[in-house]
């Protein structure tokens, strides 16, 4: 039998419901929804607002626990209530036992609880539940979607008077690192450059409160053209981006994660293909740890390993071997510099022309994961940490000319310790 709260002249206005409800709940989106248009009562019909949860910043390990009053300000009686909460990844129920409650995994990651509160909510009174969650060791960025509709039916999607949204930034923080590459090619020539962006954590990144989302900033190198660009990857401007991803020449570029995210210990890897000017030098340019907005992130702390050099020697002291026409030969009667050494050809091969890379996310298992995006921030809404590895230096002494290889790379990763 359903237990019946009516309003009465010795009875208080706000009673505190019995059964608890232990959770809270986030939509894990980067932008926060539009609000919906309020709920307006009709002649004979309920319409339920829910109070406003106070502001948090728990640190990891903490219980938040707090209380709605959920006010009926219609004509009519509502008759039960289904009370929603939705969590975002950094944020979990301390309890999943609570009767009537049923919890659940829904979307990227989101925990939710539905439960039914058998009571009847006259006009002019109000009942009283709790919210409680507990922050995660991972949590940063979060969000808690708690409420009902203004009938007392499940809510929809968007938030209103009845169906309310708290963004919150726990007290922790997250180490964003920018990855480099040290590499070797020749004037003229086509090189590769794969630079990435890395999350050495605590806690997880997406941002609950803006379309300025974790991103790494790439500086192209004087001399070079960026010939193929990630789809990821979009022109940056004066303060953000300027055109869609994957726009090539240009000489400044933002990059971001497809979803938005960036879990602890995730590193994303974005892949240029550089044309060589002909008379271009050694050459340096650099990649920043920041946002699509070039402004720095609060939660991370550590600014030391924000930014890092795309490095591209260019030798200078090149001689080219013998033609096969030209200069002494073996007992084989085969040109110095031509013999059967897979590794002896002469400089000036056909270089780097591998596609360009969509943004690679690596994660802790493993596996490998790619995403694009079309630069728009619109649609603004995932772990490991290998570092990059760059093929190997060769050379070879044929004839007493030293035969420089094309590529050659050398990781420049950085590694947290």
């Amino acid at each position: 039998m359903r237990q019946r709260i009516r309003p009465s002249h010795n009875s208080p206005s706000h009673i505190r419901h019995p059964a608890a409800l232990v959770a809270a709940a986030a939509i894990v989106t980067a932008v926060p929804a539009a609000l919906a248009p309020p709920a307006h009562a009709e002649e004979g019909e309920p319409s339920l607002v829910i109070s406003n949860l106070p502001a948090t910043s728990p640190k990891p390990g903490e219980v938040y626990d707090e209380s709605v009053v959920i006010t009926n300000k219609g004509t009519a009686a509502a008759d039960g209530v289904t009370f929603r909460i939705r969590l975002t990844r950094g944020l979990d129920f301390p309890d999943k036992t609570v009767p009537g409650c049923t919890y659940s995994t829904v979307g990227d990651q989101v925990g939710q609880a539905l439960c039914e509160l058998d009571t009847v909510i006259e006009p002019g009174t109000s009942v009283e539940t709790p919210v409680r969650f507990k922050a995660l060791p991972h949590a940063l960025m979060e969000a808690v979607e708690y409420g009902t509709s203004a009938t007392g039916t499940a809510p929809g999607e968007g938030f209103d008077d009845s169906n309310r949204r708290l963004t919150l930034t726990a007290d922790s923080s997250a180490d964003l690192v920018a990855v480099g590459e040290d590499t070797e090619a020749l004037a003229g020539d086509r090189q590769s450059v794969t630079v990435q962006l890395r999350n050495d954590g605590p806690g997880w990144i997406q941002n609950q409160d803006s379309d300025d989302q974790t991103a790494l900033m790439v500086r192209i190198p004087p001399g070079t053209v960026a010939a193929e660009v990630p789809d990821e990857c979009a022109p940056f401007g004066v303060d953000g981006p300027s055109g869609p991803g994957g726009t090539p020449g240009k000489a400044k570029y933002v990059c971001w994660p497809a979803d938005h995210t960036l879990d602890v210990n995730e590193s994303l890897s974005f892949t240029f293909m550089l044309d060589i000017d002909d008379d271009a030098k050694t050459t340096t340019g650099e990649v920043k740890a920041t946002s699509v907005y070039d402004i720095h992130p609060a939660f991370d702390k550590n600014p030391a390993n924000d930014k890092a050099q795309i490095r591209i020697a260019i030798p200078t002291d090149y001689e080219p071997g013998p033609s096969p026409s030209d200069g002494p030969t073996d007992d084989a009667s085969t040109p110095a510099g031509h013999g059967n050494d897979p590794e002896g050809q002469s400089v000036g091969g056909t270089g780097g022309t591998g596609s360009t890379s969509a943004g690679t996310s690596t994660g802790g298992t493993g596996a490998a994961t790619t995403g694009s995006v079309n630069g728009n921030l619109a649609s603004t809404g995932s772990d490991g940490t290998p570092l990059i590895a760059g093929a190997a230096a060769t050379a070879a002494a044929l004839g007493g000319v030293l035969v420089m290889a094309v590529r050659r790379r050398r990781a420049t990763a950085t590694a947290k310790s």
